[in-house]
């Protein structure tokens, strides 16, 4: 018997203001993970977690620290719903 697919949940993204793909579950617990999840294509927290990776690594952030659980947060947020989602003018997303 073969695996039902799983249906493509669409959302319109507000990083990247167009409709795209969401996540299949809620990145984060609680009402800011219910955000992401509802406002946030998959490709737009991809592109966070590359940008977070490049926090981490070029301030050699140690990820078992609360410290660095509230500089994940206030990224998040600053990324995918503050400043930080505004994309540069002739941003062109890398194709795969």
């Amino acid at each position: 018997m073969a695996e039902p697919k799983k249906v493509l949940r669409i959302v319109h993204c507000v990083k990247l203001n167009k409709d795209l793909p969401g996540l299949e579950r809620q990145p984060v617990p609680g009402e800011f993970g219910k955000k992401v999840y509802d406002n946030i294509s998959k490709e737009a927290f991809q592109m966070f977690l590359d940008y977070f990776k490049m926090i981490v690594n070029e301030y050699r952030l140690d990820l078992s620290t609360s410290e660095t659980d509230k500089i994940f947060f206030d990224q998040m947020e600053e990324f995918l719903f503050g400043k930080g989602s505004e994309l540069p003018e002739k941003y062109i997303p890398e194709s795969k």
